[in-house]
C-alpha cells in the first residue's frame, strides 16, 4: 500500500529544504525528493557572504546544514527523479524513476539551472573562475579583469554591476548587437571600463586544470581565434527552470517558470511552488528560503482545510 504524505516536496535546494523544515514543524508528514545532489545551485558557490547569520560559508557547507536540520525535524528524503505529477480526486500522484508516491499537497522547488555554453573545460572551471551571479560572486573580483558572456538583459545587468567594482569588464556577444533593453545598453556602453566584443563566440575555456586563466574566442565572420586573459568569467545566457514534469498541471510561462503569487500558490489547488523555478525577479539563497517558508505554511494550511 502506498503511503499518503501530507506534503511532498520536489527539489532539495534551499527552497525545498526550508519547506521541509517548516512543514515538519507544522507537524505534517513530509517526503522530499531530489534527483541529483542536495543544495541546488548554491553548491556551485565556493564562498557565500550574503546569507544572514554566516559571515562566510561555502555553498556545500550551507547545504549540509540545511539537510541536517531537515532530517532532524523528521523529514523523509529520497534520491529519486520526478517524471510526472498528476492530481485526481484531490490527491496528488507523483511518479519518479523508481516509485510512485501520493500526497495531499505538493511543493515544487525544483530550481533552475544556469544555461551553459557547452564548450570544452566549462564545467571544469565552474566555481573556479566561472561564475553565474555578480551579486553572489562579484566582490571576489574587485579590482580585477572579468568577462561577461551574453548580450541580453541579464548579461548587461551583470556587466553593469561588475563595472562598479572590477578594473575592467569585457562583454562577449555572439551577435552583432546587444539583444537587451536599449536603456540598459546605453548605461552599459557609457561605462569607461566596459568593452563589448561583438560577433564572437567562446571556443573553449583556458586554465591550469584547477583555476581559470581566460578564454579562447572565435570570431563568427572569419573564424579568427584569440586567447584572452581574465581573472573571472560570468556566463549570463539565461536560466533553464526544471518544470517539464508539471506541464499541463498548472500555468507555466513561455520561459518555463511556474506562475505564482506571494504565497507561492499556483492555479492548481494544493500545488505550490518555491524558489528559482517560480515567476519572480530576484533569485538568491535568501529569497529561496523565504519562498520555502511561505510555500510550506500555505501547504500546511491547505492540508488542514484552512
Amino acid at each position: 500500500m502506498i503511503k499518503m504524505f501530507d506534503i511532498l516536496i520536489i527539489g532539495a535546494g534551499p527552497a525545498g529544504l526550508t519547506a521541509a523544515i517548516y512543514a515538519r514543524r507544522a507537524n505534517k508528514s513530509v517526503l522530499l525528493l531530489e534527483k541529483n545532489s542536495f543544495g541546488g545551485q548554491m553548491t556551485f558557490s565556493p564562498k557565500i557572504e550574503n546569507y544572514p547569520g554566516f559571515v562566510s560559508a561555502s555553498g556545500n557547507e550551507l547545504a549540509d546544514a540545511f539537510v541536517e536540520q531537515a532530517l532532524a525535524q523528521g523529514a523523509q528524503i529520497e534520491l529519486e527523479e520526478v517524471v510526472s505529477v498528476k492530481k485526481s480526486g484531490g490527491v496528488f500522484e507523483v511518479e519518479t524513476d523508481s516509485a510512485t508516491h501520493t500526497a495531499k499537497a505538493v511543493i515544487i522547488a525544483s530550481g533552475a539551472k544556469h544555461r551553459l555554453l557547452g564548450v570544452p573545460h566549462e564545467e571544469e572551471y565552474v566555481g573556479n573562475g566561472i561564475s553565474f551571479c555578480a551579486v553572489c560572486d562579484g566582490a571576489f573580483y574587485a579590482g580585477k579583469n572579468v568577462a561577461v558572456i551574453g548580450g541580453g538583459n541579464s548579461a548587461m545587468q551583470e556587466a553593469i554591476l561588475l563595472s562598479e567594482q572590477c578594473e575592467s569588464v569585457t562583454v562577449i556577444q555572439n551577435l552583432d548587437f546587444l539583444t537587451g533593453e536599449k536603456k540598459l545598453a546605453e548605461t552599459l556602453l557609457a561605462r569607461p571600463n566596459v568593452k563589448v566584443i561583438y560577433g564572437t563566440v567562446i571556443k573553449e575555456f583556458a586554465g591550469d586544470g584547477e583555476t581559470l586563466s581566460g578564454v579562447i574566442t572565435k570570431r563568427e565572420s572569419d573564424g579568427a581565434e584569440e586567447a584572452l586573459d581574465f581573472d573571472g568569467v560570468f556566463v549570463a545566457i539565461g536560466l533553464a527552470p526544471d518544470t517539464a514534469f508539471a506541464k499541463g498541471l498548472t500555468e507555466i510561462n513561455d520561459w518555463g517558470y511556474i506562475v505564482s503569487g506571494e504565497k507561492c500558490e499556483t492555479e492548481c489547488p494544493g500545488l505550490f511552488v518555491a524558489g528559482d523555478c517560480r515567476t519572480k525577479t530576484v533569485r538568491q539563497v535568501a529569497t529561496a528560503v523565504a519562498d520555502g517558508a511561505s510555500a510550506a505554511l500555505a501547504a500546511s494550511a491547505y492540508v488542514e482545510g484552512r
